[in-house]
């Protein structure tokens, strides 16, 4: 973290981080302790969300300053949001996205339908990609 002065305002900037955590509808309340105990969430938020064909199955999302060390929590990973479409991805299910539609190039300059991803978390687990439809469980503020 670091502070941005000008002459009207003191004004702190992170360097953020979108993390999932991966949690079943069982455990959610245990592992949102967890992170509540690991991490500073930056906005003081944690969002909830759940696979609309499988409600058991959470990914609870928050911003971290990635400036700062952390523990990691366990089944975590980072992602990226595209805010138009409450799009959450990782950067291999993206490239692998681009390349599927690219005749296998990976064209970083390809342009990506977002609203056919719309509601969704887009992952990857090598060579195939798992888009799953999110439905805003709880927002939970800390």
């Amino acid at each position: 973290m670091y502070i941005n002065l000008n002459k009207d305002a003191h004004e702190i900037v992170y360097n953020t981080q979108l993390l999932c955590t991966f949690a079943h509808k069982t455990d959610v309340d245990l592992i949102l302790d967890y992170i509540k105990n690991v991490y500073a969430t930056i906005d003081r938020q944690i969002f909830i969300f759940s696979n609309q064909n499988d409600g058991s199955e959470l990914f609870c999302t928050y911003n971290i300053d990635k400036s700062e060390r952390h523990l990691k929590v366990p089944s975590t990973i980072s992602i990226h949001r595209k805010k138009d479409t409450n799009t959450l991805y990782t950067v291999n299910a993206l490239n692998l996205i681009i390349q599927k539609s690219n005749n296998g190039v990976l064209d970083k300059s390809f342009i990506i339908n977002w609203e056919v991803y719309t509601n969704s978390l887009i992952l990857t687990n090598g060579a195939d990609v798992r888009i799953i439809k999110l439905h805003l469980f709880k927002r939970i503020e800390l």
